[in-house]
């Protein structure tokens, strides 16, 4: 994997030379190149942004350094797609839906949110390219005219704004690095840790047993491994549905054992096929609900329109 970062700020990126990341470098597994946008300017103020056509607040980021950074990206490439190639460019022998042009990420409030799922998708990548913005922005010229030779996709952390995208992009790198093979120092790791399953990751310790008189939980401690898998996997229900319940909707109902059911009934979540005799239960023996707390309902879908309601606890 190879990425390019071009920024203003090309020692905002130095802690991506560190830990496991800074080796996964070491062994080769990831190839990262940082340019300085300012490289790219002809004045002596190395200046990179101008006032925005229209009028209103804050500067915004010109063309011709963004053109000039990426240009001279793209003649490093891997994928060896040079500017005069066709739009949407295809390796010999690929099928019709193959793309070789590289990667451009867009920092951007307005792009898709990246996740779990879109980290897994990225790190089979060949070649990502960042454009960490500053100001109000990049002109919408660079980012028209690079769909020529980039596969362009503005993505956001999430619903707020930064000063910058080199955070943005840190995050991003440190998210992908870590999937691609041999990049984790225990590859297990990736398969219990949050949103890899669609839950969250259940609560870890470690020695010693008895800190500040607080205990480990026992079941930890006994050797049964049957049943440290059924604690962990009750954790994880039970701290997505006190933390993200909106996973619970998404996460696929065929995938829930006859033990996880048995759990999340106690929890007041019915399935379907169980929700009409939880309701007459609760007709008969009504509990009364604490003020400022409204019933909900969660639901998962599959093709048989099997669902999870999820009704909190008065």
């Amino acid at each position: 994997m190879r990425y390019d970062v071009v920024t203003i700020f090309p020692e905002y990126l130095e802690p991506l030379k560190l830990s496991l990341l800074g080796k996964a470098r070491e062994k080769g597994l990831v190839d990262l190149h940082l340019h300085d946008l300012r490289e790219h300017t002809f004045d002596r103020h190395r200046t990179v942004d101008d006032t925005p056509y229209g009028g209103g607040a804050g500067m915004v980021m010109k063309a011709e350094p963004w053109g000039l950074a990426l240009d001279e990206v793209l003649a490093a490439s891997p994928l060896n797609v040079t500017e005069d190639a066709p739009e949407g460019a295809k390796s010999e022998g690929a099928g019709p839906e193959a793309d070789t042009r590289p990667l451009l990420i867009v920092p951007s409030p307005a792009g898709a949110v990246f996740d779990q799922a879109m980290a897994y998708k990225l790190a089979e990548e060949k070649h990502i390219v960042f454009a960490p913005a500053r100001y109000e922005g990049i002109d919408e010229r660079v980012l028209d005219w690079a769909q020529e030779s980039f596969r362009v996709m503005p993505v956001s952390l999430g619903d707020y704004v930064l000063y910058g995208g080199e955070v943005a992009v840190m995050a991003m790198i440190e998210a992908i690095t870590r999937l691609i093979p041999g990049a984790m120092g225990n590859p297990a790791s990736l398969e219990e840790e949050s949103h890899t399953g669609g839950l969250l990751e259940y609560p870890v310790y470690t020695k010693p047993a008895v800190w500040r008189n607080r205990e480990v939980p026992e079941v930890l401690l006994s050797g049964n491994h049957g049943a440290i898998a059924r604690w962990r996997r009750d954790r994880q229900i039970e701290r997505t549905l006190e933390r993200r319940p909106d996973l619970l909707e998404a996460y696929p109902v065929e995938q829930w054992d006859k033990k996880d059911r048995r759990f999340l009934a106690e929890r007041g979540v019915h399935f379907a096929n169980q929700a009409k005799a939880a309701q007459k239960k609760a007709k008969k023996n009504p509990a009364p609900q604490a003020d400022g707390v409204a019933q909900t309902d969660i639901v998962a879908q599959t093709a048989q329109t099997d669902t999870v309601q999820t009704q909190p606890e008065s």
